[in-house]
């Protein structure tokens, strides 16, 4: 059983007035209360996020002296690079900032850098490399740069300026001297685009250019619309796990449509290749689309992806779509091993009354997949937990992520001293070490984590939104849910709990009876429900307390409302 996180319980009466007055049932408006909507307006910037509320681009700090900079590289007729990454933040940044560049007449390329040979980022060996091979007079920077002081020195020794645009933290004490700095991080709180990943940037930026000198007029004749190019900004912005709030949720749901409508080229042929053909969302997004973008990327060069990312027509993008597709298929059948092993040593070494934080190696992991890895070890041990793959020089590399209430770069700087470099935040960090210090990191690691995590409770959080009765959850429920989309990050999809809950009847289902079917009652009210992965619980007797999503099933043209359960336990 997880540990339940309840929400304060909302008044029936305040919950009948704000239904009314934001016209939506009872258990959403009880919802939005408990998400920190308390008026009208809130409400309705969040229900409907138009693309006209977005705010002016030029108010991005270090805008300005950006967009100035790239027109006149235009102008001038210098070649632009732009300098991405391989995941699909920094893809979509890319193939975004590329297009409109070549929409206003700019001589423009890109430059990828390659996750084994480069490494993350904007670094002095990499920014060599791209120009040597590039020839640029300016490198405008997507996703990346806003620490890469030497490497930004190194492209101005070179003759080379450079424009950074990013999203993540910068160092409070240094910034890289560039023609410009664009980072919605460098503004205070409170701005509705302090939050957007790096092709949120990107946007921003193309926006701001658009904008400059009958930029738009410009495009236009080329026949560009940025307002076509938001698939690729959902696709980035969902992708990087950014809060889906003020100008990230604007932006996902207007490119979600655009998915839906109208996708590039390059994205239908990857969604033909993964053999889909419904209704994209959040799931898609993260689970078909997402995956086969980056696949490339974490087994070596990401050009691949970009180049169907660029595609102007379905058919040319078809055959690096199924270069993707098997790729991602490659990457799963890697993971797969490579978590066996660890899994293996686990069982060997690793006592959950003992260890508090998981530290497994291995020789000729792929670097890769060692962050995958990670987070499938947390979710299944419940511990802050290190993947490290030895290479046979001696040197190794480590991903890690964490579980709350524990900072993995707190941790690890307690074990500085046997490592070469680390880096990160509270949740996910990567390190580089010695491979003869992996031991004594096991140890140094086990001991911080247990400092912290002894006495803890480590199950699995399951946030409950809100109570309801059975009864509430109808057709008309579910249909304003769709409103709440897309969730991610910050929004969630809902999860509701029922009291006092009776099964009427319940069966194990599937391969192995993994799963649960059930019909429930509570009161008057009864509703079909199925467990997914629940076949093996304990079913207490008496009186339940269910936590579920409410989904629509759809079968042969008939609609019902089905409860998909995500834990259960006796009532109070």
């Amino acid at each position: 059983m997880k540990r339940w996180i309840l929400p304060p319980e909302i008044a029936p009466a305040d919950a009948a007035r704000d239904a009314a007055a934001w016209g939506v049932p009872a258990p959403l408006a009880r919802l939005l209360r408990s998400r920190g909507f308390s008026d009208q307006e809130s409400v309705d910037r969040f229900l409907h996020p138009r693309l006209s509320r977005l705010d002016d681009p030029l108010r991005l700090p270090g805008m300005a002296d950006a967009v100035d900079r790239i027109r006149r590289a235009i102008v001038a007729g210098e070649r632009i690079t732009v300098f991405g990454d391989y995941d699909v933040d920094g893809l979509t940044a890319s193939a975004l900032t590329l297009r409109t560049l070549r929409a206003l007449g700019a001589d423009a390329r890109v430059f990828l850098p390659h996750r084994i040979e480069d490494g993350y980022g904007l670094r002095t060996d990499t920014v060599r490399r791209c120009i040597a091979e590039t020839a640029p007079a300016l490198i405008v920077t997507v996703d990346c740069g806003i620490n890469s002081n030497e490497a930004v020195a190194a492209a101005s020794a070179a003759g080379v300026d450079t424009v950074v645009t990013d999203h993540h933290l910068p160092d409070v004490n240094r910034r890289p001297a560039a023609c410009a700095v664009v980072n919605p991080k460098l503004a205070p709180e409170g701005e509705p685009w302090r939050d957007l990943a790096g092709v949120g940037v990107a946007f921003k930026l193309c926006h701001a250019l658009l904008k400059k000198d009958n930029g738009r007029g410009i495009a236009a004749e080329r026949g560009f619309d940025l307002a076509a190019q938001l698939d690729l900004v959902a696709l980035g912005t969902m992708g990087d796990a950014v809060p889906l709030r003020g100008e990230n949720r604007i932006l996902a749901r207007h490119g979600l449509d655009r998915l839906n409508r109208s996708p590039a080229p390059g994205l239908a042929a990857l969604l033909k290749a993964a053999n889909y053909s419904g209704e994209i969302g959040d799931y898609q997004v993260g689970f078909i689309l997402g995956p086969r973008l980056n696949a490339a990327g974490r087994l070596g060069g990401a050009g691949r992806a970009l180049e169907l990312l660029m595609a102007e027509r379905e058919e040319d993008a078809a055959p690096a779509a199924a270069e993707l597709d098997a790729a991602n298929r490659e990457r799963q059948a890697i993971e797969a091993a490579t978590l066996a092993q660890a899994e293996a040593w686990l069982e060997e070494h690793f006592d959950p009354a003992r260890d508090f934080g998981i530290v497994v190696s291995g020789r000729d992991w792929h670097p890769g997949v060692i962050g995958i890895a990670a987070s499938r070890l947390v979710a299944r041990h419940r511990r802050p937990t290190i993947v490290v793959t030895e290479s046979a020089d001696g040197a190794a590399r480590g991903s890690s992520r964490s579980v709350e209430g524990f900072h993995l770069v707190e941790a690890l700087s307690q074990c500085a001293d046997l490592l070469d470099s680390y880096g990160g935040h509270a949740m996910a960090a990567g390190l580089t070490l010695p491979a003869a210090n992996v031991p004594a990191l096991r140890e140094r690691f086990g001991a911080a984590a247990r400092a912290k995590l002894a006495g803890a409770d480590l199950r699995a959080e399951l946030r409950v939104d809100q109570w309801m009765g059975l009864a509430e959850a109808g057709e008309e429920l579910v249909e304003a849910i769709r409103d709440l989309r897309p969730f991610g990050e910050d929004n969630p999809a809902p999860i509701w709990a029922a009291r006092g809950v009776r099964m009427v009847r319940c069966s194990k289902v599937g391969e192995g009876e993994r799963h649960l079917r059930c019909t429930l009652a509570d009161g008057g009210a009864q509703r079909d429900a199925i467990g997914f992965n629940l076949g093996k619980r304990d079913i207490p007797e008496g009186p339940l307390d269910m936590a579920f999503e409410i989904k629509l099933d759809e079968y042969n043209g008939r609609r019902s409302v089905q409860l998909h359960l995500r834990d259960l336990r006796p009532s109070a």
